[in-house]
């Protein structure tokens, strides 16, 4: 078997829906499978799994036991070559597995260096998140991020390195760290590895898990090649609980791998209270939700009338003419709904990344569904709405 898709689940069942529906859309050409493990779900995520997707392997644990244990229980039953890490917050393209697929093997056979190759990561509203590819964070580094200096200097290799700045977003090549949103290495890697470090309940596992193939002498990528949605926001509420688990991440990562100085343990405890009240500040911060108008990208005119009943307000329908439309910029905010039973995920994604525009907001009909989802804000949970 070729890529075992791994998917932790934690309540959030209509993302882990479109999820689903990507992943099987990516995997139609390959020998691969879908296992989806859940951490104990409150909603009715499992239940939603056995309906739909009743072939896919599901994996019920009795306990929210954090990202690395539930990772690391379910590749132990996966059977693939290739392993992808991927969050239930995510929307892949139709053909992102075959291009991650055939990046790795060549450089698979090149040299028996590979480590884990990540892509582009857009959120909601159709952004590049700088996370897809970074540097170790080391002290400096860290210093670099806290004060704002990579973006004062975003050419200079002594400040750029938080983000990889090396590498443009739409260029592929090293990087140290990658985001475990989305992680493709061979199984056999991952098993020499250890897995992600159960020490560490979330947050700080990808970095450490890259930082160790590094360790191993492995070279890690970014692929630029695909690009994959990661509704950021989703998978976490970033409220005080948020803000002490990533301490204790922080805290994990910098205990393992630097035993510093005085001067640099104060420095980073200085630093991750910053960095945990900005990531919480951020988690609260509210765009502005006042649509003023929707536009319904289908040929399906009974959906048309469906949303409308739902949100009470006019939608425009349009077909697109060679799957291509240009907005005019609008002062507007306009809601644009994009709907997957009439263009596949791939041309979904790149609309929302072409057409990205401080006016606009996305929305997706996964297939044969009832509901529309997505986000408004990397920083903000995502949403869904069902309208029938």
């Amino acid at each position: 078997m070729q890529l075992s898709v791994i998917i932790l689940n934690y309540n959030v069942r209509y993302f882990l829906e479109l999820c689903v529906l990507s992943v099987q859309k990516a995997i139609q050409n390959l020998d691969a499978e879908i296992i989806v493990i859940d951490n104990n779900s409150s909603d009715d995520s499992c239940a939603m799994m056995k309906q739909l997707f009743p072939k896919v392997k599901l994996i019920e644990n009795k306990e929210n036991s954090g990202f690395p244990k539930g990772n690391n229980i379910a590749v132990k039953e996966a059977k693939g070559e290739y392993i992808c890490i991927l969050n239930p917050d995510t929307v892949v393209a139709e053909d992102t597995f075959e291009k991650i697929l055939a990046f790795a093997s060549s450089r698979a056979q090149s040299k028996d260096d590979l480590g884990i190759v990540g892509c582009k990561l857009i959120d909601g509203t159709g952004n590049f998140l700088p996370e897809s590819k970074r540097g170790i964070p080391t002290p400096w580094v860290a210093f670099t991020k806290i004060f704002g200096l990579y973006k004062i200097f975003p050419k200079s290799a002594l400040f750029n390195k938080y983000y990889a700045q090396h590498l443009d977003e739409n260029q592929t090549g090293k990087v140290d760290i990658l985001v475990g949103a989305f992680m493709v290495m061979k199984r056999e890697l991952y098993n020499q590895l250890g897995g992600f470090d159960e020490n560490c309940f979330m947050y700080a596992d990808d970095i450490d898990l890259s930082y160790r193939a590094l360790l191993l002498h492995k070279q890690n990528y970014y692929f630029h090649e695909t690009t994959v949605i990661h509704y950021k926001g989703e998978s976490t509420v970033k409220d005080g609980t948020y803000m002490k688990r990533f301490q204790e991440a922080m805290n994990f990562f910098y205990k393992k791998h630097f035993k510093g100085s005085v001067f640099f343990s104060l420095f980073m405890k200085i630093g991750i209270v910053f960095f945990s009240v900005v990531k919480m500040f951020q988690g609260k911060t509210k765009t502005n939700n006042q649509i003023n108008q929707y536009i319904l990208i289908s040929d399906n005119d009974a959906t048309r009338v469906q949303l409308e009943n739902k949100l009470q307000e006019n939608v425009e329908i349009i077909a697109l003419d060679e799957r291509k439309i240009v907005f005019s910029q609008s002062v507007k905010k306009t809601e644009i709904i994009l709907d997957t039973n009439y263009l596949d995920f791939k041309s979904a994604i790149n609309f929302i990344e072409a057409n990205r525009n401080e006016s606009f907001t996305f929305k997706l009909i996964p297939m044969q569904s009832n509901f529309i989802i997505g986000s408004n804000s990397s920083n903000d949970r995502g949403m869904f709405t069902l309208f029938n």
